[in-house]
């Protein structure tokens, strides 16, 4: 039996994660219907935003996803507080190729859970790209509800 646990991202994680986030995110995105250039420079400018600070960036939480202590993957958690409450927001789970569709994204995902709960937050959220089914389809399984949806039409 497979044990998926999280470790805290360390300094000498930051480059591995950083490249894999914002090509996992800039990869949505081009799935999307993005430009490769604009989706590039968007991730680029997201991540130099939201984490000003890297590892120490105050209010997110960063983490290895390990599978029996091998890295498996990344996990980004960030708190929100705002007109409609108190919450954690999941900025991206990206797991390496080889460890997909093995559970471990669902276990993840309820580590995330499990961490939200015990910092008090009442509730988590995140973004999925519609193209993204397997991702949608797990977030769905695991009690997630669509709250927005965006849709556009090229011209």
């Amino acid at each position: 039996m497979m044990s998926v646990s999280l470790r805290p991202l360390r300094e000498e994680d930051w480059d591995a994660f950083l490249a894999t986030t914002k090509a996992g995110y800039a990869g949505d995105m081009i799935a999307a219907g993005v430009a490769d250039d604009v989706a590039h420079a968007k991730a680029d400018r997201d991540f130099a935003t939201l984490l000003p600070d890297g590892v120490a960036t105050e209010g997110h939480h960063l983490y290895a996803v390990e599978e029996d202590g091998e890295h498996a993957g990344w996990l980004w958690l960030a708190e929100r507080r705002g007109d409609i409450g108190h919450s954690m927001f999941v900025y991206a789970i990206e797991l390496m190729p080889a460890f997909r569709g093995r559970g471990i994204g669902r276990a993840a995902m309820e580590l995330a859970e499990a961490e939200t709960t015990a910092r008090g937050i009442p509730a988590i959220s995140l973004n999925v790209f519609g193209a993204n089914d397997v991702a949608r389809g797990l977030y769905t399984s695991l009690g997630y509800r669509e709250t927005a949806i965006h849709m556009e039409k090229k011209l």
